[in-house]
């Protein structure tokens, strides 16, 4: 090769260096690029012309298909799915606050607190009073339980253009979950009092002795499944149901553990169901 075509190779070079550096580089969210020179930027596409091929020709790409342009000035543009984009769930209040339905029918109360943390993800925290409500065995029980867990909110099986969940908090849900249940109550021994019936009485054998008093302790690991609706970014429905495994120090053999129930000596299985009734802030 002649010196005259190596200046030439090296002269073409540089002008099509020029030209690459002189346009912008769009980045793919499967990591393809393109190079081009960016004209316009909506909310759903954006057009660009590629010099390689027409100065005129306008070209379009689906913004959700772009996860970064690289501008030609050095300057750098980021997207996410509209889905994902915490700017388009600005006005959606993302505090709830709700009480469960049901928790009364098992002698306590119990509160939740959930707070998004993104779109399709929160973390939620409940506790419960044991003591309040219906007591079912008249055993006095006495304590608190604590939950806590992180909710994975249920995204579209496919993406359609510009689309977003219709609020932070709502749809269908999996919650993993620990909780712990600390209670106190009385026991009561029965006997047969010759009669044709049973009565109860406690302290063991001694009929004068006070009833004594037993400790339950314990604790599960818990996976439910539910649905929740937030109407008009207030008022909050959740329904879900959920199981597990439970174990700890069990002094009572119907295995209503106030958090969940089940998990008796025999058998591990926890299960916990309810009906949260609340408020969006």
């Amino acid at each position: 090769m002649s010196l005259l075509q190596k200046l030439s190779l090296c002269l073409i070079v540089m002008l099509s260096a020029s030209q690459i550096n002189a346009q912008d580089l769009l980045i793919k969210t499967n990591n393809d690029s393109i190079f081009g020179i960016v004209k316009e930027i909506g909310d759903l596409e954006i057009k660009y012309t590629n010099p390689d091929v027409s100065e005129t020709i306008l070209f379009g790409i689906d913004k959700a298909d772009v996860s970064k342009i690289l501008l030609e000035n050095g300057k750098e543009l980021t997207f996410t799915k509209a889905i994902n984009d915490p700017e388009k769930y600005i006005e959606n209040n993302k505090n709830l606050l709700k009480v469960n339905f049901l928790s009364p029918l098992f002698n306590s109360l119990n509160f939740s607190y959930e707070r998004s943390l993104a779109p399709g993800r929160s973390i939620e925290a409940a506790i419960g009073i044991i003591g309040v409500g219906y007591d079912m065995d008249d055993t006095n029980d006495q304590g608190v339980f604590a939950k806590i867990g992180y909710k994975f909110i249920k995204s579209p099986d496919y993406y359609l253009r510009g689309q977003r969940y219709a609020h932070l908090l709502k749809g269908a849900y999996i919650r993993p979950e620990i909780a712990i249940s600390y209670y106190q109550f009385d026991e009561y021994y029965y006997y047969y009092d010759y009669n044709g019936g049973y009565d109860s009485y406690g302290g063991g054998y001694n009929y004068n002795s006070s009833t004594p008093t037993e400790t339950n302790l314990m604790f599960a690991i818990l996976l439910n499944f539910g649905k929740q609706w937030v109407i008009d970014n207030g008022f909050v429905v959740d329904t879900f149901i959920g199981f597990g495994y439970g174990f700890g120090n069990d002094d009572t053999e119907h295995g209503l553990h106030k958090a969940f129930i089940g998990a008796v000596d025999e058998f591990p299985l926890a299960l916990t169901m309810g009906i949260r009734f609340g408020w969006c802030f």
